[in-house]
């Protein structure tokens, strides 16, 4: 008999969107995935969590990477303050009990300004054609280092992803290595610089929950991130 595989996801907004993480990281495994908010989740409980995700939405609120500026190009009218406060809470606990971790989109960047990185407030015009969402994701190619864990993990160095945002890394956070950028390169993906004793982790801009709306369901930078995440919880769970 498997062991059930207890998966939280911090709730990114809306139904249909959680939907997409439940759907794409339950797979065949006997994964249960939980919804986590500051309205309806105690923090205590994050430790008895196999894996944590990090889901993307609307921007953090600037004080999470040393800006007082909330007026931007593309700004939300509302920052979700509760939301940052309980996501890097949640990042923290994972960090501390060594439960592997994954980073999308607004997930990544939280990782990264929790490290002391920064964030490029609004990518500007040019870019945003090419990445932010408008009524469907967008797609462009990555180049990922060679050498890195996604490059491991896709044994690609050469990908399609899809997208929709228009904020990024600016500075990198304490500890964090690029494993890939666009093609005019901005940052889409982190990882740890050394992680021989520490949980898994992976920070990626993209959404690999939605790619099969590309036909991209069946990519490496989507299924082959979704099995390693899998295969390292259970390996956590094995050492646990």
């Amino acid at each position: 008999m498997q062991t059930l595989i207890k998966i939280g996801v911090t709730y990114t907004g809306t139904d249909e969107k959680h939907g997409n993480y439940v759907q794409w990281l339950k797979g065949k495994d006997p994964v249960e995935i939980i919804a986590l908010s500051p309205a309806h989740s105690d923090l205590e409980s994050i430790t008895s969590f196999d894996g944590i995700v990090l889901s993307g939405g609307i921007d953090m609120h600037p004080k999470y990477y040393q800006s007082s500026i909330t007026a931007y190009p593309n700004a939300p009218e509302h920052f979700n303050e509760k939301r940052d406060e309980f996501e890097a809470a949640v990042f923290e606990i994972s960090r501390q009990n060594n439960i592997p971790l994954l980073g999308v989109c607004r997930g990544m960047q939280l990782v990264n300004c929790m490290l002391g990185g920064t964030l490029e407030q609004d990518i500007g015009l040019v870019a945003n054609a090419i990445h932010r969402f408008e009524k469907n994701d967008k797609a462009h190619g990555i180049h990922i280092v060679p050498g890195t864990l996604l490059n491991e993990i896709s044994g690609l160095e050469r990908s399609v992803v899809n997208s929709a945002h228009h904020q990024a890394i600016k500075t990198l956070g304490k500890g964090l290595t690029v494993n890939c950028k666009a093609d005019d390169g901005i940052i889409e993906g982190v990882e740890f610089t050394e992680n021989e004793n520490g949980a898994f982790f992976l920070g990626i801009q993209w959404h690999p929950e939605r790619m099969y709306k590309l036909q991209l369901s069946e990519s490496p930078v989507a299924k082959n991130i979704r099995d390693r995440f899998i295969t390292e919880i259970k390996s956590s769970m094995e050492n646990c």
